[in-house]
């Protein structure tokens, strides 16, 4: 194997690695951002914990944050949940910090 082989190997492995850990904090993310949701919607309880299983199921199904901050949107309009797209996306924000910061601690 020459040097050139070893680096794309290493550059292989390195981007796979990189996007598990996407995919991990994605996932952490949007189960964060379920339950924060689903707090403010006055769930508790397993019916918090379904409604934040949701979420990392219908980002797997339609990926994007967008998808993600229309359904908060519509959820809290149903309910009448006086809470700002600005702090839907602040949060959003700061949930996927955390994230982040906890895949890398795990693993």
């Amino acid at each position: 194997m020459t040097n050139f082989d070893k680096r794309e190997e290493g550059f292989e492995k390195q981007f796979a690695h990189d996007e598990e850990l996407k995919f991990k904090a994605t996932a952490r993310r949007n189960k964060l951002l379920g339950l924060w949701s689903a707090e403010k919607l006055g769930l508790t309880g397993p019916d918090a914990e379904a409604y934040a299983r949701a979420f990392v199921i219908a980002d797997l199904e339609s990926t994007g944050d967008h998808d993600m901050f229309g359904r908060i949107r519509k959820d809290f309009d149903a309910k009448g949940v006086a809470v700002s797209d600005h702090q839907i996306r602040r949060t959003m924000d700061e949930l996927s910090a955390r994230a982040i910061n906890e895949v890398k601690a795990s693993g």
